[in-house]
């Protein structure tokens, strides 16, 4: 398993890239559940009301999360590169600068 977290805006987002022997989790509809590499994270957006709080960069606003949905990938460097991207765009939709966005990769602990 590799953490893939973000942090920016005073918030942070973390999603799972489940290898080759790890049952990532299942989701109705998902599609390449059987591939190799398995990138799962949470998605969301900014809405006007309803959602959940979050605060970013000190203000408190409202997100609404879509359902996971798992993308599969060929190789390890392919699964990683996305989950860079995906954690990324999920700040940008909320106003935060993807660029000022920290990715941390990480192995997961196997306990």
């Amino acid at each position: 398993m590799i953490l893939v977290r973000g942090s920016g805006g005073g918030t942070d987002l973390t999603g799972t890239v489940f290898e080759r022997g790890e049952e990532p989790p299942a989701y109705k509809g998902a599609p390449d559940e059987d591939a190799p590499y398995v990138w799962v994270c949470d998605s969301f957006y900014e809405v006007e009301s309803g959602g959940s709080p979050l605060v970013v960069d000190g203000e408190e606003i409202r997100v609404a999360f879509e359902e996971p949905m798992p993308r599969g990938f060929d190789t390890r460097d392919q699964a990683v590169e996305a989950a860079r991207e995906h954690v990324r765009t999920q700040f940008a939709r909320i106003g935060v600068d993807p660029d000022a966005v920290e990715v941390e990769v990480t192995a997961a602990d196997p306990a």
